[in-house]
């Protein structure tokens, strides 16, 4: 199993054995993302677009799998997603060059680029 499936796959499982435990932390912040990314004064799909960008400066290979992942859904496109994460690495400066690494591999598994990127 590859790295992205991997994460995926315990991410998963983790939510589902917290909400099995009827954990009122977790619902709470289940019902706090639920609001965050609805559409408003942004969009659903700038929303995710940003926390692309804030989990590549974070390092976070799990967010940056699953924000891609919603981003795309969102309909971003892989030009969009790749200037969040080049946005990013401004932001984050030489660490943050690795987390884009992991983070261009995760969106290549989500969404083909239109032109020869």
């Amino acid at each position: 199993m590859d790295k992205l499936e991997e994460i995926a796959r315990t991410r998963q499982k983790s939510h589902a054995r917290l909400v099995g435990l009827k954990s009122k932390v977790c619902a709470a912040f289940l019902e706090m993302q639920k609001v965050a990314y609805e559409d408003g004064a942004l969009a659903k799909r700038y929303k995710e677009l940003t926390a692309v960008g804030i989990s590549v400066a974070i390092e976070c290979e799990s967010c940056m799998q699953w924000h891609i992942e919603q981003t795309a859904a969102a309909g971003a496109s892989f030009e969009e997603i790749l200037e969040a994460i080049e946005v990013a690495i401004e932001i984050g400066g030489g660490p943050a060059t690795v987390s884009a690494r992991f983070a261009l591999e995760a969106l290549d598994s989500v969404i083909k680029p239109s032109r020869g990127y």
